[in-house]
């Protein structure tokens, strides 16, 4: 029996836009666009009402903004969908405040059909980073450049737990982190659970955030 397929809505303010996306996705077995929103609030209303697996939005949008929709849909439902924020320029402000408020990672507008198919199925899958060297990146842009105080996460995580964390701003898969550190798939996946809940976050983009910003990791 065959997996469901990853249902997906589309929120930006272009029509070109939208129809653009549907057409690649659509075109993707287990993949379907299941709604459009052209504003901010109207996303916000297609997604509680649709309840997708993911959502592609704009962050700049009327009415209000790719940032205040993905905070309300992910503070408004219990289980709220994995959002990927859709942007011109990597280094927008706007792309590092989505990604505080909750955003699963970010697009440029630009990329190529296919990378939005892989980061569609990425973030649906959700035990990896999206594009982790740019989400590190602007995380490090935005990183605390004064020595600061560990923030009081860090000392509630074991020694394996940092060091997960670690892996997991770099990137790695749980497969790839049990292989990294010799322990099964399940263990690993108890690791990363356990970094999460103690760090406060919502999954690993968040945590990678946090982790930069605390000082808990040093840019280089």
């Amino acid at each position: 029996m065959s997996a469901p397929p990853v249902r997906v809505v589309l929120a930006d303010d272009e029509r070109m836009v939208r129809t653009a996306l549907r057409v690649i996705l659509d075109a993707e077995p287990g993949l379907e666009v299941v709604g459009e929103a052209a504003t901010g609030a109207e996303a916000v209303s297609v997604v509680r009402e649709l309840r997708p697996d993911v959502v592609l939005m704009d962050v700049r949008m009327p009415e209000i903004d790719g940032i205040r929709a993905t905070e309300q849909i992910l503070g408004g439902m219990e289980t709220p969908p994995r959002i990927v924020v859709v942007t011109t320029f990597e280094n927008d402000s706007y792309v590092y405040e989505a990604l505080r408020v909750g955003a699963a990672g970010f697009l440029l507008k630009r990329a190529a059909a296919e990378d939005l198919v892989q980061a569609v199925r990425l973030v649906a899958r959700s035990d990896c980073l999206l594009f982790p060297s740019a989400v590190r990146a602007l995380a490090a842009e935005h990183a605390r450049r004064q020595p600061a105080a560990p923030p009081p996460w860090a000392a509630r995580l074991t020694e394996r737990e940092a060091e997960v964390l670690r892996l997991m701003a770099t990137g790695l898969t749980n497969a790839e982190i049990a292989d990294r550190l010799r322990v099964g798939s399940a263990t690993a996946k108890s690791h990363v659970a356990a970094v999460l809940a103690k760090t406060g976050v919502r999954d690993r983009t968040q945590a990678v955030i946090a982790a930069y910003e605390s000082g808990f990791i040093t840019p280089r």
